[in-house]
């Protein structure tokens, strides 16, 4: 700091004292102004360099300036760097924070303090039909125009979420958001947006269950609560009583199938998926599916005595030479199921052929019948639980509405999948799907 002052008034002494000694006072003087106007001026033409060199792209080159100015240029050059420094680890933190965002499940969606979109996320874009650049500084309202969202948008206070229904490219079913807004920073809002259609179709399944349970529990209790009041206030004769017992003993033969399934599908959903330890093999299977199938049949013929017989045409694949890896009764369950709804809804005199396929890809099992078949719109749908297209056909043939979603979470969990075919007035076709790596060669 003092040695460019000392450097200064030893330059004006210097320049004084001849002045002095030759011309006196004045000459001194002028020379004295003319030295400071000269380190004036060339102080001037250095500022006016470092002023070009800052304002070059490159400050980074070594300056070949020496004393006070090269000390300021090299200050200058460490604290560019260290605001470069800083700079690259503070745009190294806003794209990690961005691709956090980005790799979110939840739609963000940042807003100015008058509602427009500011940055939004790709689950955010997707949820709410946004363009991330088309879109900036367009106001949410004008673009979410859902009226229970424009009402939520308008209230003073964002304490809870909304349900509101998402973009989508289909017109059978569209997603369900919970979306909803928090204040930050100064007065800006962030729209956060969380795809609940999974927790909305579980809700109403568990809904749809539990009113399909206890209707189909109700109508056999009414019935048998009717028969017990019946024999116990009316005197009925023998044939009377033993009629009523024997529908009772129907209407709790139904109960007890209905709970039976009931505990198979819990089993199902809630144990491990089956080993490839075991193996079934599919004639034995195949000749205890046909003989239920054929006692089934008889059953729904309501003959008696010796006439009693089946009164379908059944013609089952019982030479399959080959087993499947997995769980016998799970196993048993699905295909007896596909079997047992084919004869119930088919009429009598019908045809119900069983049998599989081997192919590269595994193996197929495949029921087909001659019965009424099925509507498409019914296809989607009829593996859910308690699900008929006809309820009534259903109940008078003893089915509990449970017996296809069994069988596809059998197939399912044997890593296989359940496929539905049919045609109205021509009948339908039930496969189930078995992968290559649950088909081996039958062992003696």
């Amino acid at each position: 700091m003092w040695f460019p002052v000392l450097e200064i008034l030893m330059l004006v002494l210097l320049a004084v004292a001849p002045a002095w000694f030759w011309g006196g006072p004045l000459w001194a003087a002028l020379a004295a102004c003319a030295l400071l106007m000269w380190i004036l001026l060339r102080q001037i033409w250095k500022i006016r360099r470092l002023e070009l060199w800052l304002s070059q792209p490159d400050w980074r080159t070594e300056l070949p300036w020496k004393g006070v100015w090269a000390e300021i240029a090299q200050r200058i050059q460490r604290q560019l760097r260290q605001n470069d420094k800083l700079l690259l680890t503070s745009e190294q933190r806003l794209q990690y924070f961005l691709q956090a965002i980005q790799a979110s499940p939840n739609g963000v969606t940042l807003l100015d303090a008058e509602g427009r979109i500011e940055w939004c996320n790709a689950t955010a874009s997707n949820h709410l039909g946004l363009d991330p650049k088309r879109d900036v500084k367009q106001h949410i309202v004008h673009l979410l125009r859902d009226p229970v969202f424009s009402k939520y948008f308008a209230q003073g206070q964002h304490d809870a979420e909304v349900i509101i229904d998402g973009r989508s490219n289909s017109l059978i079913q569209a997603p369900k958001l919970s979306v909803q807004l928090h204040a930050y920073g100064e007065a800006q809002l962030l729209l956060l947006s969380r795809d609940i259609t999974s927790v909305t179709l579980a809700d109403a399944m568990r809904r749809d269950f539990v009113a399909n349970v206890s209707h189909e529990i109700r109508t056999p209790l009414t019935v048998l609560s009717g028969f017990v009041e019946t024999l116990q206030t009316i005197p009925l004769n023998e044939q009377e009583r033993l009629n009523y017992l024997h529908l009772m003993s129907v209407q709790a033969a139904r109960m007890q199938s209905l709970v039976a399934d009931l505990l198979t599908l819990s089993q199902l959903e809630g144990s491990s998926p089956p080993g490839n330890h075991e193996q079934v093999p599919l004639p034995e299977l195949m000749t205890q599916v046909a003989a239920d199938a054929a006692a089934l049949s008889a059953v729904l013929s309501g003959q008696e005595g010796d006439e009693r017989g089946p009164v379908h045409v059944l013609n089952f694949d019982t030479q399959a030479d080959w087993a499947l890896l997995g769980v016998r009764s799970e196993l048993f369950s699905a295909i007896s199921n596909l079997v047992s709804n084919a004869v119930r809804y088919t009429p009598a005199g019908g045809t119900v052929h069983a049998s599989w396929i081997r192919t590269p890809e595994g193996a197929t099992f495949s029921v087909t019948d001659t019965g009424p078949g099925i509507a498409p719109e019914h296809l989607p749908r009829l593996s859910e639980r308690f699900y008929r297209v006809d309820r009534s056909r259903s109940r008078e043939t003893g089915g509990t509405g449970l017996g296809l979603a069994i069988a596809k979470h059998v197939v399912q969990r044997h890593g296989g999948e359940l496929r539905i075919e049919s045609q109205v007035g021509k009948g339908s076709t039930f496969m189930l799907f078995f992968p290559a790596s649950r088909v081996v060669p039958l062992t003696d």
